[in-house]
């Protein structure tokens, strides 16, 4: 099995596991606590919803499908974010696994 097969099945495997001892932890809602607010203190909230009111206005006819679709390929990260909540995350998995 190539290694990039042999990496996703690992992962598949691994995450729901670890995404329970996040949760039971209590670490998955601080984890989300934090990108919330990270993300509505950059803007980047308000941005994407006047983006989607912007986009929604423009369809004929209005789909919410379409618009999810056209969202969330548009939407990204700050970069310093996603750096900042994988770090939390890289950290609560390394206290867990200890």
């Amino acid at each position: 099995m190539p290694l990039s097969a042999t990496g996703t099945a690992e992962a598949q495997t691994l995450f729901p596991q670890l995404h329970q001892r996040l949760v039971e932890s209590g670490e998955w809602d601080r984890i989300k606590s934090v990108l919330d607010s990270k993300l509505n203190d950059s803007g980047w909230t308000d941005d994407l919803r006047h983006q989607s009111k912007e986009q929604a206005r423009s369809m004929d006819p209005l789909s919410f499908h379409a618009l999810l679709k056209e969202t969330t390929t548009r939407a990204s990260l700050p970069l310093s974010i996603k750096k900042d909540i994988v770090s939390l995350i890289r950290n609560s998995i390394e206290k867990q696994l200890d």
